[in-house]
């Protein structure tokens, strides 16, 4: 059977509880591709008669809402340990480079971290235990998580579900290239914030050795 049309035959309601489930473990702190997911599955329902992309976008803002939410009230508990733990279990996604790079976007963003962070692979897996540990006030991560998640979940299914939809005879002949493209776009998004830990904690571990270097003495 052609990939396309046993895509077709994968019941609508799976398809909802696949990407609310995915989301929201993601937002949650497990590093999960619910970017990839939720392209796919509005790529897909573009072509699904049954798959409603509202209900899809809906699904994918309560999970990235409760995911987030949850998330928060994970690291508000445990604290910094849970950050040594999750390094332990995710040393990619959780080394002390990129927990760093995450504290200094909160720092110096604040909320706007949470808002604008849901737009980026890595930091939405810190987003909300990160905002958690460091006792950000409620109120101001859950205004900053609902809009965030509504604005990404929401207009990502609206504007892949319509790009789906102009270009429906030419997706049904290249079936694979929207999940390629999916990937490609998180593969990318995911080593750019890399290449910035990485090049981060050269800087840090550079002012460091300098700061520890021995002063010159002068010469008699």
């Amino acid at each position: 059977m052609h990939v396309q049309e046993w895509l077709v035959t994968v019941p609508a309601v799976s398809i909802y509880i696949l990407v609310g489930v995915v989301i929201g473990l993601e937002s949650l702190g497990i590093p999960l591709p619910g970017e990839i997911v939720l392209v796919s599955s509005a790529l897909l329902a573009s072509q699904h008669g049954d798959i409603n992309p509202y209900i899809l976008g809906a699904c994918a803002t309560a999970g990235a809402i409760i995911g987030d939410s949850i998330g928060y009230a994970i690291g508000r508990k445990g604290g910094r340990p849970l950050l040594a733990w999750l390094g332990g279990k995710f040393p990619k996604h959780f080394s002390e480079a990129n927990i760093a790079m995450a504290e200094r976007s909160f720092e110096k963003w604040g909320m706007w971290a949470v808002f604008f962070g849901r737009f980026v692979a890595l930091l939405r897996i810190f987003a909300g235990p990160l905002a958690g540990v460091l006792h950000m006030p409620y109120w101001k991560f859950l205004i900053a998580n609902v809009f965030g998640g509504i604005l990404w979940a929401g207009g990502t299914t609206a504007v892949v579900y319509s790009v789906g939809v102009v270009a429906e005879a030419w997706l049904k002949r290249f079936s694979w290239l929207g999940l390629v493209l999916a990937v490609a776009i998180g593969l990318t998004s995911m080593l750019v914030l890399r290449h910035r830990a990485r090049k981060a904690t050269e800087k840090s571990e550079a002012e460091r050795a300098a700061a520890a270097a021995p002063e010159p003495v002068p010469a008699p």
